[in-house]
């Protein structure tokens, strides 16, 4: 490790920089330890510009732990539709719960961490940006900028080690965000800005040459690519769609349009249109059709389409909304559901 004065160096022109550089974000502009929370279970599976919309929506709707524990699960599914990964808004939901049964948002590290959905990262950034205490937080931003900064290939243990000697330990939370926007906005994964970086003289990683050498590179995965075809069942101003069960191990409780495999014997009619939605590895190709109203429904259920904009309905549904809007309906006919 460093010597002291270098040390002091690092941090000094770290905090310097973030001071000057770091980006204006909504979850920056408080303090409270609900608001900083939910903004770190957003991130965890989805990008900045992506998320801050959906925070401020999700904010709006549920202002603190006790409006979350108190609303439906309908309803914060609904407000979290499109964010995906939705077993993260039930894990809020549950902690808000705790944190209402505890009377308010713990404060110690120990106790964060303790609840559903809160792992070491997490809890490290949340008390450190809201209670100034000393928890270095280690996501992939700053396990990339350590990889580099020290050349090093090693395990995720080791760099958290490292994390916690870095860390100022008076300004924790200032230092934890700098590192993190160092990854997010400079030291980044293709193309690293090594030029406007503040620590580059410091770098191990620069002065070998190897900045793109580090951290090791994981083998990705091949994606699958998949058709589907949906069917769009209007009768009477009502939609026909199911419901995933709750017990689901996707998106319980999210409505869906049906396909082959609900209403085998549906006549498709009209192709509407398609669009592309990807799932991991998985790329799909979904195709819209307009079908025949079956005889029988099966698990599927009519729903009257004025209620889609207060149901949770998922991604693919939505997009499917969209492609029925253009192809021949009035935008009016599906109201705040098509804007969502």
């Amino acid at each position: 490790m460093w010597p002291a004065a270098k040390l002091k160096q690092f941090r000094t022109n770290l905090l310097a920089w973030f001071g000057r550089q770091q980006r204006d974000l909504p979850w920056r502009r408080t303090k409270d330890p609900y608001a900083i929370w939910v903004s770190e279970i957003m991130l965890q599976q989805t990008r900045v510009a992506a998320a801050i919309p959906y925070y401020e929506r999700f904010l709006a709707a549920f202002p603190d732990y006790r409006a979350l524990a108190a609303a439906p699960e309908e309803e914060v599914l609904r407000q979290w539709a499109g964010l995906g990964y939705y077993y993260r808004a039930r894990n809020m939901q549950t902690a808000a719960v705790l944190m209402r049964d505890m009377g308010g948002f713990p404060r110690e590290h120990a106790e964060i961490l303790k609840l559903p959905g809160v792992g070491a990262y997490t809890a490290a950034a949340v008390t450190s940006i809201a209670f100034g205490l000393p928890h270095a937080a280690l996501d992939g931003n700053v396990l990339r900028v350590l990889s580099r900064l020290f050349a090093s290939k090693a395990g995720r243990k080791e760099f958290a080690q490292l994390a916690e000697t870095l860390l100022d330990q008076q300004l924790p939370g200032d230092f934890n965000q700098a590192m993190m926007e160092l990854g997010a906005t400079i030291c980044l994964p293709k193309n690293p800005q090594c030029l406007l970086c503040p620590v580059s003289q410091m770098c191990q990683g620069r002065a070998q040459g190897l900045q793109h050498e580090f951290p090791a590179q994981k083998v990705k995965a091949k994606n699958v690519q998949v058709a589907r075809d949906l069917f769009w069942i209007e009768r009477n101003s009502e939609i026909l769609a199911w419901q995933r069960p709750a017990d689901a191990r996707l998106m319980p409780g999210f409505w869906e349009l049906p396909e082959k495999d609900h209403l085998p014997d549906t006549e498709l009619l009209t192709a509407m249109g398609q669009f592309r939605h990807g799932i991991t590895v998985h790329s799909y190709l979904l195709r819209v059709w307009s079908a025949s109203v079956p005889l029988e429904v099966g698990n599927c259920s009519w729903i009257a389409i004025a209620q889609l904009a207060h149901l949770p309905i998922s991604t693919i549904f939505r997009k499917a909304l969209k492609i029925a809007v253009k192809a021949n309906r009035p935008a009016r006919t599906f109201g705040a559901a098509v804007g969502n």
